[in-house]
C-alpha cells in the first residue's frame, strides 16, 4: 500500500480511524474527511460534513486516488410505527446520498489511478431480518444495490467496488447498545463466535479490500459479523 493515496470519509473515530491507523502504518498516504479531526499521525485532514458540505470541496484532494472508504453510518433503532419520514430521510442521506456525492466528486481521481478500490459499508441487518432495524436496513440495502451496480459499471475502468456488512461493533456509534456490562455480555452471546466486533475486526477487512491483494474481487458484500448472518449455535 506504499505510494498510494487513500481517502477515508468518516475517520475521526471507530472503524474509519482504525483503518487510517492501519494504513498509515504501512506507509499509505491517507486523506481523511469528516466533521472532526481524528488527529491520526501522518494523515491529511479535510473538514467535511456529508449532510451539509459541497462535495466539490473534495477537489482539493490529489489528482489521483487509489481508493476510497466511505465509513459514515447511523444506528436509529425504533419500532417501525415510531419512525418518522424524516428518520428515514436522514438515514438515507447519511448512508446513501453521502456516498453517492463523494463517489461522483472523486470518480475522475479514481479513474486516473488505472486500478482503484471503493469500500462501502452495509449491515448484517440487510440480509438477516432484525426487528427495529427498518430504517437503517432500508438505507444499507440501498448501499448493497449501489455496490453491485457500480462494480458492474466501473469494472472496465478497473475500479473495484465492494461492501462490508458488520454486526454490532464497539464504536462510539454503538455506545448506547454496549453501555453496561450486562448489555455487553448479552451482545456477545448473540454472536456465534461469542463476542461483538472491534473496529480492528472490520477495518482489517477494509484494508484488505483496498489493497492489491484483493485485485480480483469486486461486487461482493462481505459479512464481518462473528457468524451472526450465516450460522446459529446449537
Amino acid at each position: 500500500m506504499k505510494n498510494k493515496n487513500i481517502l477515508i470519509i468518516g475517520a475521526s473515530s471507530g472503524i474509519g480511524k482504525n483503518l487510517a491507523e492501519q494504513l498509515t502504518a504501512q506507509g499509505t498516504q491517507i486523506f481523511t474527511a469528516s466533521r472532526h479531526n481524528g488527529n491520526t499521525p501522518s494523515v491529511s485532514h479535510l473538514d467535511f460534513d456529508v449532510q451539509n458540505t459541497d462535495f466539490q470541496s473534495l477537489s482539493s484532494l490529489p489528482d489521483v486516488l487509489h481508493g476510497v472508504a466511505y465509513c459514515p453510518g447511523s444506528i436509529n433503532l425504533k419500532p417501525f410505527h415510531r419512525l418518522s419520514l424524516d428518520d428515514f430521510r436522514q438515514d438515507f442521506h447519511i448512508n446513501v446520498l453521502g456516498a453517492v456525492g463523494v463517489l461522483q466528486a472523486v470518480l475522475p481521481k479514481l479513474k486516473r489511478a488505472g486500478g482503484a478500490s471503493v469500500v462501502l459499508f452495509s449491515t448484517v441487518a440487510v440480509q438477516t431480518g432484525m426487528g427495529f432495524h427498518s430504517s437503517i436496513a432500508a438505507a444499507k440495502g440501498a448501499i448493497e444495490g449501489l455496490t453491485r451496480a457500480l462494480a458492474a459499471e466501473w469494472a472496465m475502468q478497473h475500479i473495484r467496488v465492494n461492501a462490508i456488512a458488520p454486526s454490532l461493533t464497539d464504536t462510539p456509534l454503538a455506545k448506547n447498545l454496549l453501555a453496561t456490562d450486562e448489555k455487553r455480555e448479552a451482545s456477545g452471546r448473540r454472536h456465534p463466535i461469542g463476542r461483538f466486533g472491534t473496529p480492528a475486526d472490520v477495518a482489517s477487512m477494509a484494508k484488505f479490500l483496498l489493497s492489491d491483494e484483493a485485485s480480483w474481487i469486486t461486487g461482493q458484500i462481505f459479512g464481518v459479523d462473528g457468524g451472526l448472518g450465516a450460522i446459529r449455535n446449537v
